[in-house]
């Protein structure tokens, strides 16, 4: 075999496998959910979970040093979710979905949740932790859930792929503190989503205007504090900390972002502000 032709297999094989379809990191999150209901909150986050997975309580902590000091809360008040909107990277390896919840039978919020393939094929989720929107209009339990268009562009390595993700994120941290809903919209997808405020939910400009409106005119964003992108270094997504100021009190919290890679750089397909509760 020539040396080229040996160099093209390598290069083949070092090439992660297009997988396109964001079923699986649903199915994940359906078995999650039905865990959810049968082990109750602490043992099946637990299962569910890769060990760096992470929440925010109300900083940044690990699940699994957190949550195994916890009662166990099977058979308690039920905590119910579903997927309604999707999305997975071009490799297959990283991916997220979020929808509607309820507790106890109560309309509760909307979760959002990062999904990481495993060594051993299967998905555990990396970061679990949703906004306050009202789940009023949302299809019902078992519907079949949208999908982000997986990515068409060819990304960089995973490490130059999420250095990359952290200068556009710096860049639109410094523009908040001037514009908030300028520095958004030159850095969102069409068929983004923003969320944060009680309001529903919803993808597309007009959504996204709506939501913007809720937030305060300038905010401050510290740095990306972590995240990943994915092996084909399409899709990422960062969380960091989060301050300003509401009805003259501060306030602090975290943002969580999901980039994906597209013809003209990288973009903003998902964005939540998830506030901490106000010191007393």
């Amino acid at each position: 075999m020539s040396k080229v032709a040996l160099f093209a297999l390598l290069a083949l094989a070092a090439t992660p496998a297009l997988a396109a379809d964001p079923a699986p990191v649903v199915a994940a999150e359906r078995a999650f959910a039905v865990d959810g209901l049968a082990l109750g909150i602490r043992d099946s986050f637990l299962k569910h979970s890769a060990p760096e997975a992470i929440l925010f309580a109300p900083g940044v902590r690990k699940v699994h040093e957190l949550f195994p000091s916890r009662p166990a809360d099977q058979g308690g008040p039920p905590l119910v979710w579903w997927p309604l909107w999707a999305g997975i990277a071009r490799s297959g390896d990283l991916g997220f979905t979020t929808g509607p919840s309820t507790y106890d039978g109560k309309p509760g919020a909307y979760y959002f949740t990062v999904w990481k393939k495993q060594a051993d094929g299967g998905w555990k989720w990396v970061f679990d932790g949703g906004a306050p929107s009202s789940t009023a209009g949302a299809l019902p339990q078992g519907s079949p859930p949208a999908y982000l268009p997986v990515s068409t562009t060819k990304g960089k390595y995973p490490e130059s792929a999420f250095a990359d993700v952290r200068k556009a994120e710096a860049a639109l941290n410094a523009a908040v503190r001037t514009d908030t809903a300028a520095a958004y919209k030159a850095v969102l997808a069409a068929d983004g989503r923003v969320v944060g405020s009680p309001a529903a939910p919803g993808n597309g400009p007009a959504a996204q205007a709506a939501e913007l409106a809720t937030r305060p005119a300038q905010m401050t964003f510290g740095p990306t504090l972590g995240g990943e992108a994915s092996a084909a270094g399409d899709l990422a997504w960062t969380y960091g900390e989060a301050t300003w100021v509401r009805d003259g009190k501060d306030r602090q919290g975290h943002y969580v972002r999901v980039w994906q890679l597209r013809p003209k750089g990288w973009v903003l397909v998902f964005d939540e502000i998830l506030a901490s509760p106000p010191k007393t």
